[in-house]
């Protein structure tokens, strides 16, 4: 009665996707200009770009970027523009935002390229424990990329997995 043990997960057709596979390498910084401006609230131009011109951008190499004003300054958008330009040649992702703004642009790129014909007509699971700060929209993101294509998607483990879509 030595009956063999099958691992039905193992001989299925699912697919797992985990995101954290696809996170990108590189330090996140948060640049926040609010030390550059008078007072810490008022922008005065010529002074702004003094800062600008003087400060040493080499050190945002291959880093993500989030710019942000802490303070409740009224902001020109040319000014997070201007420094947007002088990251450009260093950094390889900026916004204007918090850190979890930066991670869902970098992640809405990703999964705006993400080649995703292999998984039609199959049942996928969007694996989702995270070690690595994936944040919430990307996985909205990623189940309404693969909707159109999907036989099913379930959102978890393959052990525990929460079915959210089945095509008819």
């Amino acid at each position: 009665m030595a009956d063999e043990i099958i691992n039905r997960v193992a001989n299925s057709k699912l697919v797992t996707i985990n995101l954290e596979d696809y996170y990108p390498k590189g330090p996140r910084m948060v640049f926040d200009i609010k030390d550059w401006l008078f007072e810490g609230f008022v922008l005065r131009e010529k002074d702004f770009r003094t800062h600008v011109s003087e400060h040493d951008w080499s050190q945002y190499e291959n880093c993500y970027v989030a710019l942000t004003c802490s303070s409740d300054a009224i902001i020109p958008g040319w000014a997070f523009m201007l420094i947007s330009l002088h990251l450009d040649p260093y950094a390889q992702h900026v916004v204007i935002g918090s850190l979890e703004d930066l991670e869902t642009s970098v992640y809405q790129n990703i999964i705006n390229n993400l080649e995703v014909s292999e998984y039609t007509d199959k049942p996928i699971i969007i694996k989702g424990c995270s070690k690595k700060p994936v944040p919430q929209n990307a996985y909205i993101m990623l189940a309404s990329k693969l909707k159109p294509i999907a036989k099913s998607i379930m959102y978890g483990e393959a052990c525990s997995s929460v079915p959210l879509y089945k095509n008819k």
